[in-house]
């Protein structure tokens, strides 16, 4: 089982080389992390934007720009277009957004006779390498959805268990996370994460353990758990953290990059092909991560 980035890095050379087309290429973190992969073999790139910008750009970074295709698009829009494009026409495997805001982004990716909608919920997965944890954890989803329903948190943890089954862990162990591990029918998300739960049992939802609903602590921990008398196969195990909503997964994933010891990396998926969605506030290993793994998933596609 894949447990941390070197690992996830090193599966990815293992793998025949992806190609990501970026959306705006004009874009200094983000031609830094293209360059990079580059470099490492993580994967290969169609830069589409102002060419001129990104030769400077390129220029500055002591990039070799003549490495890759450029597409000369200067309009924003018809860049992002474009890049997806050349994903759905199968001549790259994965887009990354570049110098563009991210509505106008997933506005190509939604586009309906280019774009990467499946009719399936689209959903962003966080993974994170955690200092004194012995395992990746996947976070779901602290960027895209903002209050799911059952209905939706069961398409959540679906994309979540693709990613994690593209990274190498077979069959994943998923918790629904509540503030407490009781059902309490006076918080709704104990009782959805219940029901997951009982689903997962029946085999209505497939290819992992779900238990829940469990507290982030003794999800975590088997220490805790065991304090808390709390047993089951994903008690202190967990591999994939369902949050309830998006403020509670985006404080988590913030407070773990910026207090905790950690390297992390994430894409939105339930697309035809991954999405690398990051930040401008995102460091140079989390967008080179991110391109990791967007390759791992697109070949499992």
């Amino acid at each position: 089982m894949v447990k941390n980035f070197d690992e996830v890095l090193s599966k990815v050379k293992g793998i025949k080389i992806k190609k990501v087309a970026v959306a705006v290429a004009q874009d200094e973190p983000v031609l830094e992390a293209i360059n990079e992969a580059k470099k490492q073999g993580i994967a290969d790139a169609i830069l589409v934007g102002d060419k001129n910008e990104i030769e400077l750009i390129a220029e500055k970074l002591g990039m070799d720009v003549s490495q890759f295709e450029i597409i000369h698009e200067p309009d924003s829009r018809k860049a992002a277009l474009k890049a997806v494009e050349l994903v759905s026409s199968k001549k790259a495997d994965m887009v990354m957004k570049g110098l563009i805001d991210t509505a106008n982004f997933l506005r190509s990716i939604l586009n309906k006779e280019v774009g990467l909608r499946t009719g399936k919920l689209m959903s962003h997965v966080a993974v994170f390498e955690i200092k004194n944890i012995d395992r990746l954890i996947f976070l779901t989803d602290a960027a895209f959805n903002t209050y799911p329903d059952l209905k939706a948190k069961i398409d959540i943890l679906n994309n979540a268990v693709a990613v994690a089954n593209a990274v190498g862990i077979d069959t994943p162990k998923v918790a629904p996370i509540c503030a407490v591990e009781v059902v309490n029918p006076d918080m709704p998300a104990t009782v959805e994460a219940s029901i997951l739960s009982k689903m997962n049992e029946r085999g209505q939802i497939k290819g992992c353990i779900v238990d829940g609903p469990l507290a982030l602590d003794n999800a975590l921990s088997e220490e805790a758990a065991h304090h808390k008398k709390i047993s089951g196969p994903v008690a202190g195990k967990a591999d994939i953290m369902l949050l309830p909503n998006i403020e509670s997964a985006n404080v988590m994933y913030k407070t773990l990059t910026y207090t905790a010891d950690t390297r992390n990396g994430g894409i939105l998926v339930g697309t035809s092909a991954p999405v690398i969605l990051t930040s401008r506030a995102d460091s140079f290993e989390t967008k080179v991560n991110s391109i990791a793994l967007a390759a791992l998933v697109a070949e499992k596609n």
